[in-house]
């Protein structure tokens, strides 16, 4: 369940993150021009709006259908998401995240009946006339029903939000949030949910408080800290070098696993939240649009000009909070172990769980059919959820420790783990996401880890590929 869960979230995420160079692109100019922002300048300024309600539902609807049928998917998906801008007066990023991919499997689904039935000549003509026709409809259909249905869906989210504003008890919203981000949902949060509602909030009032909910380092910052003082063995030491990364660097996929080997730490992760979005409120803060990566420094740099000092308390109370509660948590109630023996114990509940993990192991302890079990190693791969973030992070450590043991020739790729490409024949992935890696790739090793920067792994990984190389 989780995995589908999991599955979902990745597929609305994925929409959104290869698009945030425009997400930011418009929050710049949102922040500098419109009449409340830096430099108030009313010919810029009326790019905002075309840009809110045309340009990123289009991006959004065209990488959605790409995902699911190549280039001709994103094309239809970007004709039938017109449908849905036209048909609102909101911006409709839900309604794009819907009939981008709905419209490219619908075109998929034709390509693949009329397979084999075209005469030789009449290619190009039946796919442009199709893609044309099939297109057109589609965006009629967006307008005249989905429109509708979406439209009320954000009035059900917009009362759901209103219900939490109006009765001041949004800080509760860390309750879900915060659990949530553990289990590796954080992207499907950020990008799928809170970022639509923010987009709208900020056409509204320049700002939202919506792209700080999920963003926030304080929470995490706090836990870690927390395990630079009283952690045990190898968690305590690489805790510092994790604290750095995920506060400025934004990655926020470092501090997850610290919490999976004590879940009581919940409970200050949650209260470090609920005590930040509580101080956001306060001051009424936000950000002229996502942050991401959510580091400090990209919170700062998408601030509204007046909010920098709340986003800044609102930090370090959220840190403050989750590191005193972390503390007397990891100190008493945590146990006595190192970063390496709650993997194993980790490991033994999955093997009684599903038998998950048993399958793995002799995948990688065993030659399996494909690549992996043949010939050089050539291509490794880092997958994380998104493959931007911690696998980017992990394949430059795992690089330089190839190039280090006389491996340099050896690919190391980092790649969103719903998609490893079928010639990898190593996938390096956290534990929470092996299940899916080895859906991803049925063929390739796969060598789970804990630790992004600390991982014991890698150094068996590199006497196993010098090994089989030699």
């Amino acid at each position: 369940m989780k995995e589908k869960v999991q599955v979902f979230g990745r597929f609305l995420s994925g929409m959104v993150m290869p698009n945030i160079g425009a997400f930011i692109a418009w929050g710049l100019i949102t922040a500098l021009f419109i009449e409340t922002g830096w430099l108030p300048n009313e010919n810029f300024a009326k790019m905002v709006s075309p840009m809110s309600s045309v340009l990123l539902p289009l991006l959004i609807a065209y990488t959605g259908g790409e995902v699911v049928a190549g280039k001709r998917g994103g094309v239809i998906g970007t004709i039938a998401a017109m449908g849905v801008i036209a048909g609102s007066d909101v911006p409709m990023f839900i309604g794009a995240m819907v009939v981008g991919p709905l419209s490219a499997w619908i075109i998929k689904k034709f390509d693949k009946a009329v397979e084999g039935r075209i005469k030789a000549g009449f290619e190009m003509l039946v796919n442009n006339f199709s893609l044309g026709i099939i297109g057109a409809l589609l965006a009629l259909v967006s307008m005249a029903a989905v429109t509708p249905l979406v439209s009320m869906l954000n009035q059900a989210m917009s009362a759901g939000v209103g219900f939490f504003v109006d009765h001041g008890i949004l800080p509760l919203t860390s309750l879900f949030i915060e659990p949530a981000k553990v289990l590796f949902l954080n992207n499907a949060i950020n990008h799928g949910i809170l970022s639509p509602m923010g987009i709208q909030q900020v056409e509204q009032t320049g700002k939202s408080i919506f792209f700080l909910l999920e963003a926030n380092p304080g929470p995490g910052l706090g836990i870690l800290l927390a395990y630079c003082l009283v952690g045990k063995g190898s968690a305590k030491s690489s805790a510092p070098g994790a604290a750095i990364i995920h506060f400025f660097g934004g990655i926020h996929e470092i501090y997850f696993p610290y919490i999976l080997m004590n879940p009581f730490l919940l409970l200050a992760v949650i209260a470090g939240g609920a005590s930040g979005v509580f101080c956001f409120t306060l001051f009424q803060v936000g950000l002229t649009s996502a942050a991401s990566p959510g580091s400090f420094l990209a919170i700062m740099m998408m601030a509204e000009r007046h909010s920098y000092l709340g986003i800044i308390i609102g930090v370090a109370v959220a840190a403050a909070v989750s590191f005193v509660i972390a503390l007397p948590l990891l100190k008493f109630m945590g146990r006595d172990t190192s970063l390496e023996e709650a993997q194993q114990k980790k490991d033994a509940m999955k093997r009684q769980a599903k038998g998950i993990k048993d399958e793995r192991e002799t995948q990688a302890q065993a030659p399996a059919s494909g690549s992996a079990a043949a010939g050089r190693i050539k291509k490794i791969a880092f997958a994380c959820d998104a493959g931007m973030g911690s696998s980017a992070m992990g394949a430059t450590v795992l690089k330089k420790k190839l190039t280090a043991a006389g491996l340099a020739g050896i690919e190391v790729i980092h790649t969103p783990v719903s998609s490893i490409p079928a010639d990898v024949q190593i996938v390096v992935t956290h534990q929470e996401l092996g299940e899916r890696a080895s859906h991803s790739n049925p063929n390739a090793r796969l060598v789970l880890i804990t630790n992004f920067l600390a991982a014991p792994e890698y150094e068996g990984l590199v006497e196993d590929v010098k090994k089989q190389n030699s």
